[in-house]
């Protein structure tokens, strides 16, 4: 018996001992979790902390400063009392509704803020005002658990510490607007040159919707009219809380508002992109107040001549109503970004000027397009530099749409033009029956291959696309001629090359010459070669542009170039190369209103491109061609590419020798094994002839009046007929599309 009493002693003991460890091991757990998630956290009274925040730079290649996110954090305090009421209802509307009724959660944020976490996997959620102050005065932009936690903890001591004007005021005094202006006073000052007090509803709305996103929703960045419908949803949730009526909220929509004058800034439609690129990485918060160092891939000197020369001969072209340019440089083998100017002024507003044609405008291109269009069949081998095709009156006769009759820029025909002569005098109706060869929805999706993202949907599209019947944005029209720039590899275009904060820690940075190595193969080094020869060729082109013209660039026979006008005046490109720059200029109206009818391929965007492509070759440093090559004799041959004499008319090759060859000849170059097999023998066939006139008699031709004659023919690509010796060449030819 006493044996089992001390057996039970004993467990009761030993029980007793291990139930105080589980305790103290629970109360340990449970205070190193509360110091890890607590310890360290700032104070509420930190709220009214006059610490001031570091600016973030922005630095060209070189190391020349181009812009300040801020130089200094503008904020003056105002009194809550001193505010019109709608500057703070305004606030209240479109950032925390239930402002004045919570204890600082809104039950909905919370729930969104959970599914982001548990579901979503994200940490992020709807912000009261009380969070919003907290999160962007007390804590660290990180986003982890532990943030939230603190955020969550100090926004009950703020709640509980403070009154609810209070908390208004401070969060009115202390988050960012954008730029340099925290708080509201700050923020009035910065865009409309006025204290708070003095703002109209129409300002007051648009201020309070610029602290959710202020790069996105300034009215000084890339895109003012997101400005314009953030204000309108203010005065739209202003409505549906009673704060304004509807009259009220329409006439402050109406109201035309007057901003301050901006400091001259340097690269302002590239230094606004990077800031908004910036944001989206890491945050507003960090650019606006983390001491960021970034050096981007922009050359100030090469820029500020850029900017120039837009302005300058924008400003020649006044009387053809032409209205607006821009103009983006890269290098094709890192798809670095030199130069953008976005509008010939960044303050014409009477132009849209901080619009930023480059990144955002969606324009035509007209026949700078051809050469993406050639490039395609001649990869696929469906035609050559050489190929014969007919510049004939045709109509394509597409299933369940008009007849497609297009017409030449110089409003004639030019008969059997080889391809090569047929893209660099840019005639049109070659190219649309090059683009009848490759399909459209073949050339849709090469396009994309190449860098032209915003052509998507083939269906949307006819055989009008090679003319420029599609929308491009210059700035992917720089990562397409890059690729043929650069040998056929597509290298997507930077800005970017390194972002350090001011402690010298390093977030990204871009190794040169691995980008070199990093790029995309999207067509062949030897259909790079033949387009790029064929663009670079005088020669070719002489007959529709002379001999002399702005798309010689003086001292520099190595360039490759292309122009394009649409037919309705609106879109004038010159698109050109070398294997070290891109260089695409635009020039137009960014309301969309036509130019004057003496815009040409030559006297638009030519002039602004010469200059500039002139002047970056003409800077180019000590050894910037390879070594033992000569600059001036690029496009160079490549492996995959061979020569061969072939008869000016037909592109066939001669059937005698060297000496006589039978036909006139010029040189050629193909892709190996597309030599064509076919000699000029002078092939022949009966052909109708109307009696009266000499000329080919149409299919529907009245018999009567038909006499057959033998004459030497060529038939092109498509079938149409053409004969080498007639009067009129070729009858009227239809041509059923697509291709059976």
């Amino acid at each position: 018996m006493k044996f089992l009493s001390n057996l039970f002693f004993r467990m009761r003991t030993s029980l007793k001992n291990t139930y105080t460890r589980k305790k103290l091991i629970f109360f340990s757990v449970l205070i190193g979790v509360f110091l890890w998630l607590f310890w360290g956290v700032p104070l509420p009274t930190n709220l009214s902390s006059d610490e001031y925040p570091v600016s973030t730079k922005l630095f060209d290649r070189t190391g020349k400063l181009i812009y300040e996110i801020y130089s200094d954090k503008r904020r003056t305090p105002i009194k809550l009392d001193d505010l019109p009421d709608y500057v703070k209802e305004s606030t209240i509307a479109i950032e925390d509704k239930d402002f004045y009724k919570h204890y600082g959660f809104s039950y909905s944020g919370i729930a969104r803020a959970a599914y982001n976490i548990v579901i979503q996997r994200k940490l992020q959620g709807g912000s009261t005002l009380t969070q919003q102050l907290v999160k962007n005065v007390l804590l660290s932009p990180e986003r982890t658990i532990r943030r939230k936690l603190r955020e969550f903890f100090l926004t009950i001591v703020v709640e509980g510490v403070y009154s609810k004007n209070q908390i208004l005021e401070m969060y009115l005094n202390q988050i960012p607007y954008g730029s340099t202006a925290y708080g509201i006073e700050a923020a009035a000052g910065l865009y409309f040159d006025k204290s708070a007090k003095d703002l109209s509803l129409a300002e007051a709305a648009l201020l309070a919707g610029l602290p959710a996103a202020p790069s996105r929703y300034s009215p000084f960045g890339s895109r003012p009219e997101l400005a314009k419908g953030r204000q309108e949803t203010v005065l739209r949730r202003m409505v549906e809380e009673g704060y304004v009526s509807q009259e009220e909220a329409d006439k402050a929509k109406e109201e035309e508002l007057h901003f301050s004058e901006i400091t001259p800034l340097k690269a302002p439609h590239f230094a606004l992109w990077i800031k908004e690129q910036l944001a989206e990485k890491y945050g507003e918060k960090v650019v606006e107040q983390g001491g960021l160092r970034v050096t981007t891939t922009l050359d100030l000197e090469l820029q500020e001549f850029a900017q120039e020369t837009v302005a300058t001969e924008v400003a020649k072209l006044k009387n053809q109503r032409v209205g607006n340019g821009a103009a983006i440089v890269t290098t094709p083998k890192t798809g670095e970004i030199l130069a953008m100017v976005g509008s010939k002024d960044y303050f014409a507003e009477d132009e849209d000027g901080k619009f930023n044609v480059i990144v955002s405008g969606k324009r035509q291109p007209g026949s700078s397009i051809k050469p993406l269009n050639y490039a395609l069949a001649l990869r696929d081998e469906r035609i050559t530099a050489a190929t014969a095709i007919a510049d004939v009156p045709t109509c394509f006769n597409v299933i369940g749409q008009p007849l497609y009759c297009p017409g030449n820029y110089d409003n004639t025909f030019h008969g059997l033009v080889q391809a090569r002569f047929a893209l660099g005098n840019s005639y049109n109706l070659p190219a649309v029956r090059v683009l009848a060869l490759n399909g459209v929805e073949n050339f849709v999706e090469f396009a994309k291959e190449m860098g032209l993202a915003t052509l998507t949907d083939p269906a949307n599209y006819g055989l009008s696309l090679t003319l420029g019947g599609g929308e491009v944005r210059p700035y992917d029209m720089a990562t397409a001629f890059g690729v043929l720039a650069n040998g056929g590899v597509k290298q997507p275009l930077i800005s970017i090359l390194k972002v350090e904060d001011w402690k010298g820690k390093v977030y990204e940075e871009v190794d040169s010459g691995k980008i070199e190595l990093s790029g995309e193969r999207v067509l062949s080094p030897d259909v790079a070669f033949i387009v790029s020869h064929i663009l670079h060729d005088n020669n070719a082109r002489s007959q529709a542009f002379g001999e002399t013209s702005f798309l010689n660039v003086r001292g520099h026979p190595e360039v490759s170039v292309k122009t394009g006008t649409t037919n309705d005046r609106r879109d004038n490109w010159t698109v050109g190369y070398t294997k070290y720059a891109t260089v695409i200029v635009w020039v137009g109206n960014n309301d969309y209103t036509p130019m004057g009818g003496a815009v040409s391929g030559v006297s638009g965007a030519s002039p602004i491109w010469n200059r500039i492509m002139r002047e970056v070759l003409d800077k180019a440093e000590d050894g910037l061609y390879d070594e033992d090559e000569e600059g001036h004799a690029w496009p160079s041959q490549t492996e995959g590419v061979v020569g061969a004499n072939i008869c000016t008319t037909t592109g066939y090759l001669p059937t005698g020798d060297e000496a006589n060859p039978g036909c006139p000849t010029r040189f050629e170059y193909f892709l190996r094994g597309t030599i064509p097999s076919k000699t000029d023998t002078g092939e022949r066939q009966d052909i109708p002839i109307d009696k009266t006139t000499g000329q080919m008699a149409p299919a529907d031709f009245p018999p009567e009046l038909i006499e057959t004659q033998n004459h030497p023919i060529y038939t092109d690509p498509l079938g149409t007929l053409y004969c080498l010796d007639c009067p009129i060449a070729s009858a009227s030819a239809t041509i059923r599309y697509p291709l059976r």
